[in-house]
């Protein structure tokens, strides 16, 4: 039995490896397009590789994909977090949980993470042949014949062929799926930082706020976690966060919409009135400049007075409630302008792609073609940060291995 496997990326090594180790017997191939193979793997977690999450709870793990959540389930029952973990550890990489849940390496590099998978194709010959993308595939009765690009490279013909090609910034590169009868939902961008060209918000670029909830005005869409300051607007985990909620609704708008920034991630403003006004009592004769509420950055706190006109010289006694309330509005409700995003190089995926409409999540198999197969982010499985999206890799690449019927 020959196995194609289309694309040499995590899902697709993963998915090798699993069918060589359940079908012995079968010739296992990896066609990959370009010359390096594993290349999302290398950049991954900033070059050290977020392989998963520490999250045991399949319903938690759940919320974490805006795209495809509900459906992962019942696959995370055959293939979760905790067998991602032991999957490596048990082939010699000893693994780390931070305490944000991010599953790194102890190494942490991601080379680690690239060796096991060559080492491991290896010892149990799977081929390799890079250079060969895939521009059409086609059934020859029971066979599936894969066409390259390449018309020197002879059609290959295949007993099953599993498509791990990743996510595909166009849907024309998805276009030899749709030919297949495969549903596609339109790919648009998504994990992606925001661009604020018009705000000297940029001028603080290097602060991070450790946890606050960004809002994004006139959607209900929102999330908490750290946020990054930049020179070209804001980034961090709250902002890719909140990228990956409104893919498609931030797309549809041209990535120009405003969001609404609670720097202390406190709802209640009855009770941020509160606590500035005990401010008030215990350093009144304290100069606004010189005492910090809600120990934020210097930097950052300087900045929102001077947005509520208050001198850094006036006296936290002076204040008065009109003033109370002003600063309590910008500290839980501060409005920036977002005009573009900018791609976060590392954590880069894809919103869309084939729907799961067409696979039967069961086995990933093509409900239309026969011994057809899907893995990775080709299908349209998208997550916010900290592991998940390469852990859907796994569980998707080690079902789609298993090449069940």
């Amino acid at each position: 039995m020959k196995v194609a496997v289309i694309g040499g990326g995590a899902a697709g090594f993963f998915a090798a490896i699993t069918a060589k180790e359940t079908h012995p017997e079968a010739h296992v191939i990896i066609f990959e397009k370009s010359c390096k193979l594993l290349s999302k793997v290398k950049v991954s977690g900033g070059g050290r590789c977020n392989v998963t999450n520490g999250c045991s709870s399949i319903s938690k793990l759940c919320r974490a994909y805006p795209r495809g959540g509900k459906s992962l389930k019942k696959v995370f029952s055959v293939f979760n977090t905790k067998h991602a973990m032991e999957w490596f550890e048990s082939r010699g990489i000893p693994l780390v949980i931070q305490a944000d849940g991010c599953v790194f390496p102890v190494s942490q590099n991601s080379q680690s993470i690239i060796d096991c998978f060559l080492n491991e194709a290896k010892k149990i010959k799977i081929e390799i042949r890079r250079n060969h993308e895939i521009i059409a595939l086609k059934e020859e009765g029971d066979l599936l014949e894969l066409q390259f690009s390449d018309k020197n490279i002879d059609p290959f013909l295949s007993n099953k062929v599993i498509v791990t090609t990743g996510g595909s910034p166009k849907r024309e590169g998805l276009h030899w799926l749709e030919s297949l009868n495969h549903e596609i939902e339109s790919p648009v961008p998504s994990l992606f930082s925001f661009n604020m060209p018009s705000e000297n918000i940029t001028d603080l670029k290097g602060i991070v706020i450790d946890n606050a909830l960004v809002s994004i005005q006139k959607m209900k869409i929102k999330a908490e976690g750290a946020l990054l300051i930049t020179h070209w607007g804001m980034s961090g985990p709250a902002i890719l966060k909140l990228s990956s909620y409104g893919a498609r609704e931030l797309h549809a708008a041209n990535y120009t919409f405003n969001i609404q920034v609670n720097w202390i991630n406190q709802s209640n403003n009855e009770t941020v009135i509160d606590t500035l006004n005990q401010l008030v009592q215990q350093y009144g004769n304290k100069q606004l400049g010189n005492y910090r509420a809600f120990a934020l950055p210097e930097r950052l706190w300087l900045f929102l007075l001077k947005k509520c006109s208050l001198p850094q010289t006036k006296k936290w006694s002076e204040l008065g409630k009109k003033n109370i309330n002003k600063l309590c509005m910008q500290l839980t409700n501060d409005c920036y302008k977002v005009e573009g995003k900018s791609t976060f190089k590392e954590e880069f995926v894809t919103c869309g792609g084939l729907s799961l409409k067409s696979v039967n999540l069961n086995t990933m198999q093509s409900k239309t073609v026969q011994n057809l197969y899907f893995a990775g982010e080709v299908l349209d499985i998208d997550a916010i940060t900290g592991g998940f999206n390469l852990q859907a890799a796994w569980t998707t690449g080690y079902i789609a291995g298993k090449l069940n019927t």
